[in-house]
């Protein structure tokens, strides 16, 4: 299944993507004679997101037909949700052969936290901030904790995910080449998280490794890479994290990129990851 958060007559709203367009998750409600929260994070911390996906795959994908439909045209895409209590984004995580990847796990993941506050949607514009000559974007994997967890094992860690989506990272890259330890700052200028208005649960992602995250920058393909080049994978990365803090649901981690574009005023940057529409950023 594939949730999204859209703007339709003025309003953000939670909904269900079909080959059509979109059904809002009130319109589900009312056809059904369900009650569940009618937005994606009110979905994913009631603990509901599960019953939903269920009644998708059980018969529900087919009755969605029957229920009114807002044409893709007549929407504009929105962040999944606006406020979640942990951004966090990990650094150097893709290596550029699989045969180096044993070597570097004997590391640590890089991680760092973004606020809220530095998000933006998709079509929204990355600003350039006066402090900084020299930013750069990438496209990255997020994963959408679905539910609560604190030294959660490597092997219970993929239970906890909620779904993924597509996302943009910006860092003010002189800022951080001064010095290590300017990184929070480097990445967290207002506009600098461009996060998708998609989200797809885990059993429609398909083989996690199989998947391949794209940085195309100005209409050209910059960097790719398969999640199977991941230092740390996205179970490793949970549970690393879990033992540093309790996960909550709607909690993002972002998981790093193949590669990294400098990005300069009226560029265009994208992610595009399969079974996700592509996400983009201009500049300015």
């Amino acid at each position: 299944m594939k949730l999204a958060t859209i703007v339709h007559d003025g309003v953000e709203q939670g909904s269900i993507a079909v080959p059509e367009g979109y059904v809002t998750l009130a319109e589900l409600n009312r056809g059904t004679g369900a009650d569940r929260p009618t937005n994606v994070i009110g979905l994913i911390t009631s603990g509901r997101l599960a019953e939903l996906t269920a009644w998708y795959n059980e018969g529900g994908q087919e009755r969605l037909a029957a229920l009114p439909v807002i044409p893709a045209r007549e929407a504009s895409p929105a962040p999944l949700y606006r406020h979640p209590r942990k951004i966090w984004g990990i650094g150097m995580n893709y290596a550029a052969d699989a045969s180096q990847l044993a070597v570097l796990r004997e590391e640590e993941p890089v991680s760092f936290m973004k606020p809220d506050t530095s998000m933006i949607g998709d079509g929204e514009d990355i600003v350039l901030p006066a402090q900084s000559e020299r930013v750069t974007a990438e496209a990255e994997l997020a994963i959408i904790i679905g539910r609560t967890c604190r030294n959660v094992s490597e092997d219970d860690a993929l239970l906890a995910i909620a779904g993924f989506a597509a996302a943009i990272d910006t860092t003010a890259a002189d800022i951080h080449a001064r010095h290590m330890r300017y990184l929070t700052r480097a990445k967290s200028f207002d506009t600098f998280f461009t996060f998708g208005s998609e989200l797809i649960t885990p059993d429609e992602a398909g083989e996690l490794t199989e998947l391949q995250v794209e940085t195309w920058h100005n209409g050209g393909l910059a960097h790719a890479a398969k999640l199977a080049n991941m230092i740390f994978p996205p179970a490793y990365l949970i549970a690393f994290h879990s033992q540093v803090m309790t996960l909550l649901p709607g909690d993002v981690i972002l998981t790093g990129t193949p590669g990294a574009a400098v990005i300069r005023s009226g560029d265009v940057i994208e992610c595009r990851i399969q079974g996700l529409s592509p996400l983009r950023s201009g500049v300015r």
